[in-house]
């Protein structure tokens, strides 16, 4: 922890690590908490024995003092053919998806996870905006749903090129569900960079308090590829104070996904990063 602030990593980092040989790597750098993508082989939600197998995640988790948080962005997952997909805006195989967030939400709880985040999808070619603000909010309220049975917070991670690609597009979702209070943000940051109007700490502190979940790399205008930090246009500094100033208490775990081959060593210059950061102001 530096100065309130608690620092993870992504296990989509991890790629070419064991579950657990990841979340050892992860608590023996210095880390706090994991950001955890269900996938086939991190915990696969579809496969037989999930309960045994969380439970013995949890073990490991409690063991390293590591928090944790779901994500739900595994790429081939559902379909070994096409990436992401289906989607909550996907002309076919919709539920498919809200099977796989039901199963995140399920354990999620059962790790006491801080939140479980997911996006929106692709819009399908010949699909009306108002036909994908239908498919978002129907899959949406059919997650929340067993969230509040739970007790699970969900988070809408805004994606660029996907249907919900900025913070606006989040609050549009909320009002049409009836702003939910288990329904929050994940912010990226470096997303911020790439697809938003606002710098990153205005970002921050627009979101406020209904900032669930935040994702940290860097980026450069425009162009969405997770860097390391220095690397692109992020003010990490600034950004962190933002996230102080806003009360932020979860998990800044960082995602850079393209990054597996050497997982290791990019964790920790990305913790040495973040600690340097917060230090500055």
């Amino acid at each position: 922890m530096s100065d309130g602030l608690r620092f993870g990593y992504g296990t989509n980092g991890f790629a070419n690590h064991r579950l657990e040989d990841a979340l050892d790597v992860i608590a023996g750098l210095g880390y706090d908490g994991v950001a955890l993508t269900l996938d086939h082989h991190h915990l696969d939600p579809f496969a037989p024995g999930l309960a045994a197998r969380t439970a013995a995640v949890a073990r490991r988790l409690e063991r390293h003092g590591l928090s944790v948080v779901i994500e739900t962005g595994a790429r081939y997952l559902m379909d070994p053919w096409h990436k992401h997909e289906p989607t909550l805006v996907s002309a076919e195989g919709r539920d498919r998806r809200v099977e796989y967030l039901d199963l995140a939400v399920r354990v999620a709880a059962d790790l006491g996870a801080e939140a479980v985040s997911f996006w929106s999808g692709i819009l399908p070619p010949g699909t009306t905006p108002e036909e994908g603000w239908e498919r978002m909010a129907r899959g949406t309220e059919a997650v929340l749903a067993t969230a509040a049975a739970r007790d699970v917070v969900c988070a809408v991670e805004p994606e660029p090129g996907m249907f919900l690609d900025t913070l606006a597009g989040v609050t549009e979702l909320r009002r049409r569900l009836g702003d939910p209070p288990g329904l929050r943000y994940t912010v990226d940051i470096g997303h911020t960079v790439c697809n938003e109007s606002a710098d990153t700490a205005d970002c921050v502190r627009s979101v406020g308090p209904l900032l669930a979940n935040v994702q940290a790399d860097d980026m450069r205008p425009g162009v969405h590829d997770h860097l390391e930090f220095g690397e692109g246009d992020i003010d990490l500094p600034a950004t962190l104070a933002a996230l102080r100033e806003v009360g932020y208490a979860g998990l800044v775990a960082v995602e850079l996904p393209r990054h597996a081959h050497a997982a290791p060593t990019v964790a920790a210059r990305a913790l040495a990063a973040l600690r340097a950061a917060a230090a500055a102001r």
